[in-house]
């Protein structure tokens, strides 16, 4: 597994981990990775991640709102959510990550980590997502 994929996974549980604690995520992070077994090669990217999307935490879910059809994001369950947050913010922020590889690496992530029906689900939003951004490819 690379070094970014590993970096996402990481990112996620730092995003699940606070938003079951009710604590921003960049402030648990440090925690995190002090106490469990975690690639320190994919530590800086999953930081940047993880920092990035707190800091742009309201403009992550108005996207999201626009671009979710008939779902509210308190109705998503809390990791299709920061999947979805986690490539959004690639997509949106991350020059670096093609729209296309962000979406994909989210796919990856709702297979390993969700429900059957999480991958067609968050895919349908990304793409929606990159088509509100006019960059579709």
């Amino acid at each position: 597994m690379g070094t970014r994929r590993k970096a996402r996974e990481l990112a996620l549980t730092a995003l699940y981990q606070g938003e079951l604690t009710a604590t921003p995520a960049a402030e648990n992070f440090p925690l995190l990775c002090d106490n469990f077994e975690v690639s320190k090669k994919s530590v800086p990217y999953a930081r940047e991640l993880v920092e990035g999307i707190t800091a742009r935490l309201e403009e992550l879910n108005a996207r999201i709102a626009e671009s979710a059809v008939n779902w509210r994001l308190s109705r998503m369950s809390v990791l299709d959510r920061n999947i979805i947050r986690l490539a959004a913010y690639e997509m949106l922020f991350r020059d670096d990550v093609p729209p296309r590889v962000a979406i994909d690496e989210a796919i990856e992530l709702a297979k390993r980590y969700c429900t059957d029906d999480s991958p067609a689900f968050i895919n349908g939003i990304l793409d929606a997502i990159l088509k509100n951004l006019g960059r579709a490819e």
